[in-house]
């Protein structure tokens, strides 16, 4: 037997084709069903920053019970009725188990609700909601000038993920595409480059230009500008003086 689906009814007053249209044409009520059952899903408020949280970041059990202030049975129970909904999705590695929101129609479509809801409901969060409206390629450069104006700072792309509000992986794929290199070359060559400039420019001791251009050790740093230029710093400084 076929699943033929029967045409809507008419209404019995006709007051406008409009509305005799819209009732034609109205989603059946498994459709709308579908839609509640979401809906009824997000009712509990820690299942709601469960899910936000996930918008932007991929992380583990543990850390996600951390970030949202619940334990961790409370948070796998709200992880398992989101991913049963389809709205996340999860990887093993090793002993951890990552979760991080479903690249569907249906999570994106709430994600942006529900910070929609948030903007609406508190205007003091604008500002920082305005970093979650930016296309990749202007958060990608926010998060390019942070690393390259403190570079003394040594930022983990877990780090930088939470701090933008973007999934880890489109954070590494945008900062390739855009500067060349992933994010952990890029800002090797870059420390490397401002450590020569230093070295030629200022009287400063091997600890002081290591600790300036983010390396906690000076030994860490003359090997890797060894390896960078093929020599020693105070090698590159005498050369490039005399």
């Amino acid at each position: 037997m076929s699943d033929i689906k029967i045409k809507k009814p008419l209404l019995p007053h006709h007051h406008g084709s409009e509305s005799e249209h819209l009732a034609e044409h109205m989603p059946f009520t498994e459709e709308f069903q579908t839609v509640s059952q979401i809906f009824k899903l997000l009712s509990d408020p820690g299942r709601i920053k469960i899910f936000w949280l996930l918008c932007h970041c991929e992380e583990c059990g543990i850390d996600i019970a951390a970030m949202a202030g619940m334990t961790g049975p409370a948070a796998a129970h709200h992880l398992r009725l989101l991913k049963e909904a389809g709205l996340i999705v999860s990887r093993r590695d090793g002993k951890e188990v990552y979760y991080k929101a479903s690249d569907t129609d249906e999570a994106k479509y709430l994600h942006l609700m529900i910070e929609r809801m948030v903007e609406i409901s508190c205007p003091e969060e604008t500002r920082r909601l305005e970093k979650v409206y930016m296309n990749r390629e202007e958060l990608i450069k926010e998060v390019h000038k942070l690393i390259t104006e403190n570079i003394a700072e040594r930022y983990t792309i877990e780090d930088l993920s939470r701090r933008f509000l973007i999934n880890t992986s489109s954070l590494k794929e945008g900062f390739k595409e855009i500067y060349g290199k992933p994010i952990a070359t890029y800002m090797k060559e870059y420390r490397m480059k401002r450590a020569e400039e230093l070295l030629l420019e200022t009287e400063d001791s091997m600890a002081v230009i290591a600790e300036s251009v983010g390396y906690e050790s000076q030994g860490k740093f003359t090997a890797a500008f060894r390896e960078h230029s093929g020599m020693l710093p105070r090698e590159y400084r005498k050369k490039a003086k005399d």
